[in-house]
């Protein structure tokens, strides 16, 4: 099944037609330092058919200090029983979107480094998710790629909250 995601500006994409709009958006301003950022955000919600889980996944590309873009999926899953399979589904979505943009990314911008790349996870230092940060971010940094946790984990926190 293709991946559609959706962009305030730009409407619904595919993750090709992300991946462009992020050269775009980077190429446009070369000199600047930008981060790509990816991070996943989920609620319990009910329907006629029952509970499940809905996921979002966002990717942003940020300008450092002068703004960015942002684009979001949204994915029905089984419902989690548990706040810890809950996060596990989270971060193992944004891991899976990274895996998969990454060389996509760097073909767009012909391997020329203008960014770095961070997974947002949805786990922080008070509240119920802090016994589980070591956890997720060795998961994230066991593939290989920079993990943020709240407050600085946004695209997460923030960004993909804002649709789920």
């Amino acid at each position: 099944m293709k991946k559609i995601f959706t962009s305030p500006s730009s409407g619904q994409l595919d993750l090709d037609g992300v991946v462009a709009q992020v050269g775009q958006f980077v190429n446009e301003y070369p000199q600047f330092f930008y981060r790509l950022i990816i991070g996943s955000d989920s609620h319990s919600k009910k329907d006629g058919q029952g509970s499940f889980l809905n996921l979002v996944t966002a990717i942003v590309i940020h300008r450092q200090g002068k703004g960015g873009r942002y684009f979001w999926l949204r994915k029905r899953q089984k419902k989690t029983h548990s706040l810890r399979e809950k996060i596990y589904a989270e971060t193992a979505a944004s891991l899976n979107i990274a895996q998969e943009i990454l060389p996509k990314v760097n073909k767009t911008l012909n391997g020329k480094r203008k960014y770095e790349l961070e997974i947002h996870i949805d786990v922080g230092r008070s509240g119920e998710t802090r016994d589980m940060i070591k956890e997720v971010v060795g998961m994230v940094s066991g593939n290989g790629f920079m993990a943020k946790t709240k407050p600085e984990a946004y695209g997460a926190s923030k960004v993909a909250d804002k649709h789920t």
